[in-house]
């Protein structure tokens, strides 16, 4: 790829839903920077809409159908050559903006990983699996989102690397959490349920019985969240039994059309 082509804009996509608490946070810290600020929101019933309406006119209300669509709808939506996604509850710093950019103008690669640091109830996660990467930064008309949930980019040439991180507050409590979780791991089991169908009962029961536990182990142990204290401990039990949760969910869903044995 050419690494002196006058890729010069950047649009932010951001995607919200009753996030009247965390919103304005976001559009704080893109206002200004942000050639174009493009919101992608499902459906809200608070005052979401009305916040971002100070910092945007470009706003799209539609059914929730899953994240890869919302992302890929709200990309199409722009003219800018560069796509920033971002979620309701994310914020950008100005390091982040201050290393975007030093490539800005002559990009090497067709999208960037970049860091997300995680703040759980307050409290920065800096160990474990919750500072890790995420590939949120691309070209436009090089990269695009698929999969219902834990979406993922595919890119049409390389990727690098842009050590900066997008800071991420994604709830304030542990029922939010949980609220959230009951959301997604629907859409997983759904998303598994389609593509994979009836599985044999000994990977489901694996998946209920035997990888909630690794997944602990792995989180709190190998990926030393233990260090983060109390919280990581929390953190990397609630993580396995998402995991459950989705199982769960799957396992409900083919009973429905053969029950295992």
């Amino acid at each position: 790829m050419t690494t002196h082509l006058p890729y010069k804009n950047l649009a932010a996509v951001v995607l919200t839903k009753n996030a009247e608490d965390k919103i304005e946070n976001c559009l704080k810290s893109i206002h200004g920077w942000a050639d174009e600020i493009i919101i992608v929101d499902g459906e809200s019933t608070d005052n979401t809409l009305s916040i971002c309406k100070k910092y945007t006119s470009q706003i799209f209300s539609r059914p929730f159908k899953n994240f890869s669509d919302d992302r890929n709808f709200g990309a199409t939506q722009a003219k800018s050559e560069w796509i920033l996604q971002l979620d309701a509850d994310e914020i950008v710093p100005s390091f982040f903006k201050n290393k975007f950019e030093t490539i800005r103008n002559t990009p090497s690669s067709a999208a960037y990983k970049t860091r997300r640091k995680n703040f759980f109830l307050g409290h920065c996660m800096k160990n474990g699996p919750w500072y890790h990467y995420i590939h949120i930064l691309y070209l436009k008309e090089l990269a695009y989102f698929y999969g219902l949930v834990h979406e993922r980019l595919k890119v049409n040439g390389s990727i690098g690397t842009l050590e900066a991180d997008v800071e991420h507050y994604p709830f304030n409590t542990i029922s939010e959490f949980i609220s959230r979780q009951n959301r997604y791991t629907t859409l997983a089991a759904q998303e598994l349920f389609e593509t994979q169908g009836l599985l044999p009962w000994k990977k489901v029961r694996k998946n209920l019985f035997y990888k909630p536990l690794k997944l602990f182990w792995k989180l709190a142990i190998v990926k030393k969240g233990y260090r983060d204290g109390t919280l990581g401990i929390i953190f990397s039990m609630l993580y396995a039994f998402e995991h459950f949760l989705k199982w769960t969910k799957y396992w409900e869903l083919a009973c429905h059309k053969n029950k295992p044995n």
